[in-house]
């Protein structure tokens, strides 16, 4: 399984890479392997303000639908139309075509308070 030490982590098993004052987020390898075949992903918060923790959208596998969290507070301002017709690709790039949201943060130091890689790993027991 791959954990890229560039991004952050939450502990709901969303990645975050930050790019000055924006980020895009996605799920991880761990998240799409737990979930299975990813058939559908619904986001609900372009446009909004979506505060830490704040659900932003669903996404939908096979066996089951989950919540997607907002690793920190900001304004989602594009979704991967990718996935739109593709969402397999959350299954086969988590961290690369798969990401779902790119979002601008209302507090990019925010991040200092997610995971590393190393702290995510032992988080979910690799």
């Amino acid at each position: 399984m791959e954990f890229p030490a560039g991004l952050k982590y939450t502990k709901d098993h969303e990645w975050i890479k930050v790019e000055g004052s924006d980020a895009y987020i996605g799920i991880t390898e761990f998240a799409q392997r737990e979930l299975g075949d990813i058939v559908y992903i619904d986001i609900t918060s372009l446009g909004k303000e979506v505060a830490k923790d704040e659900v932003f959208g669903t996404v939908e596998a096979v066996k089951t639908v989950s919540d997607l969290f907002m690793p920190v507070a900001g304004t989602i301002t594009e979704v991967n139309s990718l996935l739109d017709k593709q969402p397999e690709l959350v299954n086969t790039d988590p961290y690369g075509d798969g990401w779902m949201v790119k979002a601008t943060l209302q507090d990019p130091s925010a991040i200092d308070g997610l995971l590393s890689a190393e702290a995510y790993q032992s988080l979910i027991g690799v």
